[in-house]
């Protein structure tokens, strides 16, 4: 089976504002990363693992699939 091409977008920055303005480095820090991995997911340079999508998810209090969200190409 051939891999399908797509891509992932995240909707982080958006939630982190909505939540108060929420910087990188607080949800860095309730996530147990670091603000550099915040920033590189945020700009889709890095996809998270399924358990950090989940904790980012329950960080803001929203489903993962209001956090990221697949488009195929």
């Amino acid at each position: 089976m051939a891999a399908r091409s797509g891509r992932i977008e995240n909707r982080i920055r958006r939630l982190r504002f909505e939540a108060g303005e929420m910087t990188q480095k607080d949800l860095a820090d309730r996530v147990g990363v670091t603000r550099q991995t915040i920033l590189a997911i945020e700009n889709g340079k890095y996809f998270p693992t399924l358990e950090l999508a989940f904790r980012i998810a329950r960080t803001f209090g929203v489903g993962l699939d209001e956090v990221f969200t697949w488009h195929d190409d």
